[in-house]
């Protein structure tokens, strides 16, 4: 105890802006649950059992006693127990997948009697700590990549790499929990996992090319869902191999190596032009089709379901806001029930509704103003292992928040994303708190960390 007294003394506190945002948005989230749902008319107190902003502050509680004990424990905690904060939460992964409890489809929840846990949630920050311990021991996976000009017809050296022990270890622990969260069938919480491909491109893990190409990938898949299959060849094709042929006669080294190289990388793009509609067909499952086919066509009907019936309505919700919003408590779409999960996913809808652009203008800023700061703390850290973990923290932050908004606006497919400090949850909101103190206890002791770099 004497020990822990002594950490705290010796450290410089959590940074006061980042806890500051940090509890703007959990009260502003819980007022906008409870406008969300309360009835007067059913003559219910604000403080009923029965009402989740209720029990939202309950959670809010249980967060704040989170937050104490991160503040009172040792901060070396963390790098030296971060593989086993990672193994507890692939049990409990695996518990899902054995005795988990299937809600809307996904099997993703513990239950214990009327209390439920979402380990996916927790599993994010696990990974990021278990992540961060990696690449600060292994020594060598952190130089920047760069192609051989006289070797296996200029291949990125990365590739072959990927033979190398400690690079296969680092995806092994971002894709273990990864592959445990399809099984359970959510796939809007696996897709944040892809996120770390940001912070191994920050260590120097992943080259420019690999963003890159992973970007053409996802571009290259979307245009071919919106081409015809008859239209595929002069719409992208004759185009794609026409920017593959320019390049290759202003690349004034024209080396045998990179002309082969270039010529691979157009063939293995064709093959997957031709197979990206066999993989939508056939590899998405039919409620994952609908939600993207309705963002691409208008006048689509996904088999007589509400798809597009809870889009429209939440498009309607934040547009009827106008400027200033209607005022708190005086939305209509979200008091009337016609926006679907409107205390979880759609959160923002009420924001909307209530606020308009004004009050979400300002929502969006405060985000923004988070993920800022949080990048700024990450590059100042004295220790590798803060830093990477930093960079995890924003990485996951940032892509909660960007696809939870564009959802709701319809940019993006339905996945079940919530929007960090304001979706109703306890599962999340413990597991952003979580995500979001450890790195402030870390940076609150930067001074005497050990500078690994």
């Amino acid at each position: 105890m004497g020990n822990n007294i002594s950490n705290i003394k010796s450290g410089s506190g959590f940074d006061f802006l980042t806890v500051v945002l940090y509890f703007m948005l959990v009260i502003f989230g819980w007022f906008n649950i409870f406008a969300a749902e309360f009835d007067a008319s059913a003559g219910k107190s604000m403080f009923d059992f029965s009402l989740v902003s209720t029990r939202q502050l309950i959670f809010i509680g249980t967060a704040i006693i989170i937050i104490l004990v991160i503040y009172t424990i040792d901060y070396s905690t963390f790098d030296t127990y971060s593989f086993v904060f990672y193994i507890g939460a692939l049990f409990l992964l695996l518990l899902v997948l054995i005795f988990g409890k299937e809600i809307k489809g996904n099997r993703s929840w513990l239950s214990i009697g009327s209390f439920t846990l979402q380990p996916s949630e927790f599993a994010k920050f696990a990974t990021g700590l278990a992540l961060a311990k990696f690449l600060t021991i292994s020594g060598n996976i952190n130089k920047k990549r760069a192609f051989i000009s006289d070797t296996a017809f200029g291949v990125p050296v990365f590739l072959f790499e990927l033979w190398n022990p400690a690079l296969r270890a680092t995806l092994i622990i971002i894709g273990v929990p990864t592959l445990l969260i399809l099984l359970q069938g959510d796939a809007g919480s696996a897709m944040v996992f892809s996120v770390f491909i940001f912070v191994l491109y920050r260590e120097g893990v992943l080259p420019t090319w690999f963003l890159t190409s992973l970007f053409v990938i996802i571009t290259v898949f979307v245009l071919s869902l919106f081409i015809p299959a008859e239209r595929l060849i002069p719409y992208l094709i004759i185009p794609l191999l026409s920017i593959v042929l320019l390049i290759l006669l202003l690349n004034p080294k024209r080396s045998y190596q990179s002309v082969v190289f270039t010529l691979i990388v157009a063939s293995v793009l064709l093959v997957y032009i031709v197979s990206a509609k066999y993989i939508f067909d056939n590899v998405l499952k039919k409620h994952q089709r609908e939600r993207i086919m309705v963002l691409i066509d208008n006048d689509i009907d996904p088999a007589g379901q509400d798809i597009r019936y809870n889009l429209k309505h939440s498009k309607i919700a934040i547009g009827s806001g106008g400027f200033f919003g209607k005022g708190f408590m005086q939305g209509t779409q979200t008091k009337l029930k016609y926006v679907p999960e409107q205390s979880t996913d759609f959160i923002f809808c009420t924001v909307g509704e209530e606020y308009g652009w004004a009050g979400s203008f300002a929502l969006i800023g405060i985000y923004l103003v988070l993920l800022n700061r949080l990048l700024f703390l990450a590059e100042r850290q004295k220790d590798k292992f803060a830093r990477i973990y930093g960079y995890s923290v924003a990485s996951i932050l940032f892509f909660h928040f960007t696809i939870n908004l564009s959802m709701t606006i319809g940019l993006f497919p339905v996945v079940g994303i919530p929007l960090p400090f304001l979706s109703y949850g306890g599962s999340s909101l413990w597991a952003f708190t979580l995500l979001l103190f450890i790195f402030l206890k870390l940076d609150a002791h930067r001074e005497q960390q050990m500078v690994r770099k």
